[in-house]
């Protein structure tokens, strides 16, 4: 079961768009999911419409995280603010393990759902993992890594080598 489960019947979709606010506890949990020091908030404003068991999601994702620098391992907050463009479809017949299948690229973004039922929140709590930085760097990265004798690529680069040998010729 996904953190933030938000489950959706395509027979009876809300005719006008839908709000998602994670609760603390959902916040606390996709925190410890995408290893994240904190969702402070998670919020969602999504219109759903539906056509022959298609169901498109358009809308907006905005959050609050905080998460670790991945240099210095300081907190950092982050806003996110992301577009949401989903496309559920019903799940496709069942192929042999051994099967090629071809896609063609309008379906690499269909998220298949089984019955009648698909899951927003947890389609939404994706959208949030894409939208994270996993190389955030916060205003001490710099002086972390001059501390921890890691040079920047210009003094470690291949070409630094060169530079060397160039300036003992000179």
């Amino acid at each position: 079961m996904s953190e933030f489960s938000r489950v959706y019947d395509t027979r009876v979709l809300p005719g006008a768009a839908v709000t998602l606010d994670a609760t603390a506890e959902e916040c606390a949990a996709l925190a410890k999911r995408f290893a994240l020091v904190a969702v402070n908030s998670l919020h969602a404003d999504v219109t759903l419409i539906g056509e022959n068991g298609r169901i498109s999601a358009t809308g907006r994702l905005t959050g609050d995280i905080v998460q670790t620098c991945a240099i210095s391992g300081d907190d950092l907050p982050v806003r996110i603010d992301e577009p949401v463009a989903l496309r559920f479809v019903p799940a496709a017949a069942t192929h042999r393990p051994d099967e090629e299948v071809e896609l063609d690229a309008s379906a690499l973004d269909e998220i298949e759902y089984e019955g009648t039922q698909f899951d927003l929140g947890e389609e939404l709590a994706q959208t949030l993992a894409v939208a994270i930085d996993p190389f955030l760097a916060g205003p001490n990265a710099e002086e972390a890594r001059r501390k921890a004798g890691l040079l920047n690529e210009t003094a470690s680069g291949p070409f630094a080598a060169l530079a060397g040998l160039k300036a003992k010729l000179d």
